[in-house]
């Protein structure tokens, strides 16, 4: 048995710590603040009557007893993940694939061919929750999320990429001869990449520049003829199709991607390669049809 007095929550974030000789990265890894890190590691080590770090230079050292520990919490550690590899292989395939996607991309793109999904016949059912930014697997019961490569999602988590992203600028056929442009400010360093792209300078100044909170009202202000709107090509592909806006400036790349993020390897999930394959077949038909590739 286990000394009831050694706090087991504790020994993962000392593997953590030692796993990657930092606090802070520690931290970041386990969605945490630094200094809730290090209480629990001080805990340990009260609790072992132990030093497991020397502390040198704001660098940490593992002591002998804390390599000890950290190379018996390898094979535990190691051991369970296999274990959890394991029983997630065996998870029934007609169990449902939770899905984390970017509010406006789900609305405009996604939830018109989810209805598709159910004529597949996958045998499982897509359940779609919307979000953006970083998504702590741990917490939660979503098995896969959608999102762009405009932040640090951390080296612990499985990758696949989807699609290129490619950006149009379009206003409403009724809009004024003179538009102010609506652009969202729920993506980081949107207003700097706007900055860049002279061509949209020389059409719209920044003194007409107005900011709103998603894309989403962008798009609804932009046919309202409140004025223009850059947008991807995945959130206006029915406007764009059906021809009910103008096209400022042909649809160009913004050197950002879509990815598919997983906290389990993406072949290991029979339900996860699906729906990745029809996901990369989509996009690109949609990449397709407006002429991008």
């Amino acid at each position: 048995m286990i000394d009831h007095k050694v706090p087991l929550n504790s020994l993962k974030f000392f593997y953590y710590v030692a796993e990657y000789g930092s606090v802070s990265i520690a931290a970041e890894k386990l969605y945490l603040t630094q200094s809730a890190v290090c209480k629990q590691v001080k805990s340990l080590e009260q609790a072992l009557a132990v030093q497991l770090f020397d502390r040198i230079n704001k660098s940490l050292i593992l002591t002998t007893e804390g390599r000890t520990l950290y190379m018996c919490c390898q094979q535990i550690f190691g051991q369970l993940q296999q274990c959890l590899e394991k029983i997630q292989q065996s998870k029934p395939i007609n169990s449902p694939l939770v899905l984390s996607c970017e509010p406006t991309f789900s609305m405009k793109w996604l939830i018109p061919r989810l209805a598709q999904v159910a004529q597949l016949n996958w045998g499982f059912e897509v359940v779609l929750q919307t979000g953006g930014g970083p998504v702590n697997f741990n917490d939660t019961q979503i098995d896969l999320a959608l999102r762009r490569d405009d932040f640090n999602w951390g080296t612990h988590l499985y990758t696949e990429k989807l699609a290129d992203e490619y950006m149009v600028l379009i206003q409403s056929q009724q809009a004024k001869s003179d538009p102010q442009l609506l652009w969202s400010s729920s993506r980081p360093n949107f207003e700097k990449q706007l900055r860049r792209q002279v061509g949209i300078q020389k059409l719209i100044p920044q003194s007409q520049w107005v900011a709103l909170d998603h894309f989403y009202l962008c798009l609804e202000g932009c046919m309202a003829g409140w004025g223009a709107t850059l947008i991807s090509i995945f959130m206006v592909e029915k406007e764009l199709t059906h021809q009910t806006v103008q096209v400022m400036m042909p649809a160009f790349t913004d050197h950002s991607a879509y990815y598919l993020l997983s906290a389990e390897p993406i072949e290991n999930d029979s339900r996860k390669q699906i729906f990745m394959h029809w996901l990369k077949q989509q996009m690109s038909q949609t990449q397709q049809n407006l002429g991008c590739i």
